[in-house]
């Protein structure tokens, strides 16, 4: 067997082989380095202080839980500051861990940095207050007295509303648009402590190293923000001039946008990519959605496949052909480029068929390279099937469907028929091991497929999500 390469050329196996493991290396080690990068900033934070003697002050208690309070601030701050620049969309952190999996870490980091930046408050007024030897409550009215106190508490009241509201159990009690409104106040909150963190007697003093590091961070964050989150998408919806060709009908509650513009092929779409989308028309103006490419673009037109869900999709499965589209993307690692392996196996249940779709429009496969598994409660969920079973780079591959309820009080991700006929992870791909597994489709579901497939030992470079929630 051999494998059709990009320029045209046979590859054997081995080589094919060869090249994506070293692909999924170079792309390992740079999630690697993103992590230690993260951290590794929180350390320097710290030395920069200490190096400058953050210590020669500390001779008794009071000075030492001043001292402390101190650490913990600038340590909290820096992780909010990371956690603004994963949140930034930059293509080199979207390249190494998808932009998934950088708001999962970003969202980690919330709870540590918001439990740091309290203790920083709560260790500097008792520490102040042993000092002049009064109570914690006049301490903290007499902080009160200071305008940029003032801003640093109003700051850290917004931080408190941020974390509080992106809590899993908290969050789905707010629409996407009015929890997206409250997270951008995080942006206001890192601001508007920045006085009080400059003005803090000598900690940052002018002409220190601290002082060069603590500025330069700020504005890697709020460069990276105004870069890749309002400067290049502004510049590329111009550049490709996206309007709505047509809104097609392909189930109840399920549509296909068409869309036209010019050099679409610049964007450089991968299968399996998504990107934010904003239509410009009255009633879906003010909110961006995130939405998978559900074919690969063409250098004149591209499609998006969206399911009403909520308010805003179903706004937008009812934009009008010529409304102009903007957009903010590609963005995403769920495509053949991750592949490890030398198989493909796919899993796509409802609408998480539409990353799936473009996906296996644009891998480079081999006869019989793939295997997939559409998953439906119901024939009214089969949304594109017949697109992906009719795609020319599946030729030779297995197409099966599972249709049916999952059996009730059972966590699983198959259909009580398949369940009773003893249907396994592993015995619908039996070459599972030697595969990369793709997976999309409802969140809950999701996780149950991924449940399944680290319990056969599927090793995690060959397991790829694409999840739907926010």
């Amino acid at each position: 067997m051999s494998i059709q390469t990009a320029a045209g050329r046979r590859a054997s196996p081995s080589s094919v082989d060869r090249a994506r493991r070293a692909r999924t290396r170079r792309r390992l080690r740079r999630a690697d380095l993103l992590v230690m990068l993260c951290w590794s900033s929180v350390a320097a934070a710290v030395s920069l202080y200490l190096a400058y003697g953050g210590l020669s002050e500390v001779r008794d208690v009071a000075s030492a839980v001043t001292a402390l309070g101190i650490i913990t601030g600038l340590a909290g701050t820096d992780l909010i500051l990371v956690m603004l620049v994963l949140a930034a969309r930059i293509p080199l952190i979207d390249r190494a861990v998808g932009q998934d999996r950088a708001i999962a870490f970003h969202r980690s980091l919330g709870k540590p940095a918001l439990y740091l930046i309290l203790a920083h408050g709560v260790l500097l007024t008792i520490g102040y207050a042993m000092s002049d030897g009064s109570t914690v409550v006049a301490e903290t009215i007499a902080f009160f007295q200071g305008p940029d106190l003032v801003l640093s508490y109003a700051g850290l009241g917004l931080l408190v509303l941020v974390v509080v509201t992106s809590v899993v159990a908290v969050r789905r009690r707010f629409s996407y648009e009015a929890w997206h409104v409250i997270h951008l106040l995080s942006y206001v909150a890192v601001l508007i402590a920045l006085p009080h963190q400059l003005s803090s007697g000598a900690v940052l003093a002018d002409g220190t190293l601290q002082r060069v590091y603590w500025i330069a961070l700020y504005v890697l964050a709020f460069g990276s923000i105004g870069v890749f989150r309002f400067a290049v998408p502004l510049i590329r919806s111009a550049r490709h001039d996206i309007t709505v060709a047509a809104v097609e009908a392909i189930a109840p509650g399920v549509v296909s946008i068409h869309l036209r513009g010019r050099d679409l092929g610049r964007l450089q779409t991968a299968g399996g990519q998504y990107a934010i989308w904003r239509f410009w028309s009255a009633k879906t103006w003010w909110h961006a959605h995130p939405i998978s490419f559900s074919a690969v673009p063409t250098a004149t037109g591209a499609r998006i496949t969206v399911r009403d869900l909520g308010r805003g999709s179903s706004a937008i499965s009812r934009v009008h052909p010529g409304t102009r589209v903007s957009i903010e993307g590609p963005y995403g690692i769920f495509t053949d480029e991750v592949r490890a392996a030398r198989r493909m196996a796919v899993v796509a249940a409802g609408i998480g068929i539409t990353p799936v779709r473009s996906l296996l429009e644009g891998s480079v496969l081999g006869p019989g390279e793939a295997t997939v598994l559409l998953r439906a409660t119901d024939a009214s969920q089969q949304y594109l099937w017949q697109e992906v079973s009719a795609l020319p780079s599946l030729a030779g591959s297995a197409v099966y469907s599972m249709v049916g309820p999952r059996p009730p009080g059972l966590a699983t991700w198959m259909s009580a028929e398949a369940l009773a006929r003893g249907v396994t992870l592993t015995s619908a791909f039996p070459d599972l091991l030697i595969s990369d597994l793709y997976v999309c489709g409802p969140q809950s579901w999701t996780e149950l497929v991924v449940r399944d497939a680290r319990a056969a030992g599927l090793p995690e470079k060959q397991l790829h999500v694409e999840r739907f929630d926010w």
